[in-house]
């Protein structure tokens, strides 16, 4: 089953399971980022900010370090309560081999706390980088962060009774704007995607593809 396929089913299960008073507000975020004109996330061309992020085990890692060694590959992602982000890093994962013939690597940066992102890695088998961006500070740099609004907090917490800043660590309601950059060794950012509507990802061959053109 493609990634596609996935979502799509990950999707019908979500419209079949929540609430209609969360499938609405949800959607009206959705929409509303997508009206508003706003662009989102760096652009191809643009030269990727340096971050320094922890992983689940403590350790520091440098993006500007890791670009010594050959092409990164980040991929933003809501955390690991997000159906679609595991679909997707799970789909990735199985990339994760062609990704590392061609001398690239894989970070996966998430708002999550570093203890969510361990439990996850364990769960689903992760063997690449899973970093912590402390309330979003990387994810705000690559433009891709968002104040949840009150509506959207309402929902999460009160519906669907899921604290994100608790789940987080912070008093903040963020998330990023799932986004795939494509780096290569002089800091430059040869492919982007962002997409506000998180039900859709890119799919793992076309990143493979992208990854060739270097």
């Amino acid at each position: 089953m493609s990634l596609k396929e996935q979502l799509e089913q990950a999707k019908s299960g979500f419209i079949a399971r929540v609430p209609v008073e969360a499938q609405t507000q949800i959607f009206r975020h959705i929409a509303e980022q997508q009206q508003t004109g706003n662009v989102y996330g760096l652009k191809v061309g643009d030269t990727a900010p340096n971050f320094v992020l922890t992983n689940p085990l403590g350790e520091q890692i440098t993006l500007y370090d890791e670009l010594v060694r050959g092409p990164v590959i980040l991929t933003f992602y809501r955390g690991s309560w997000c159906p679609y982000c595991n679909i997707q890093l799970r789909a990735y994962q199985q990339i994760l081999p062609e990704i590392l013939e061609h001398g690239a690597q894989l970070l996966a940066i998430t708002p999550q706390s570093p203890e969510h992102s361990l439990t996850q890695k364990e769960k689903e088998q992760l063997t690449f980088q899973v970093l912590s961006d402390p309330d979003g500070l990387v994810a705000d740099r690559f433009n891709l962060l968002f104040e949840m609004p009150d509506y959207l907090q309402h929902t999460f917490k009160h519906i669907l009774g899921r604290d994100l800043a608790a789940f987080n660590a912070t008093d903040r309601w963020i998330l990023p704007i799932p986004g795939i950059y494509l780096l290569d060794t002089e800091r430059i950012i040869r492919f982007a995607q962002v997409n506000p509507d998180f039900m859709t990802r890119m799919e793992p061959q076309d990143l493979i593809t992208q990854l060739k053109k270097l």
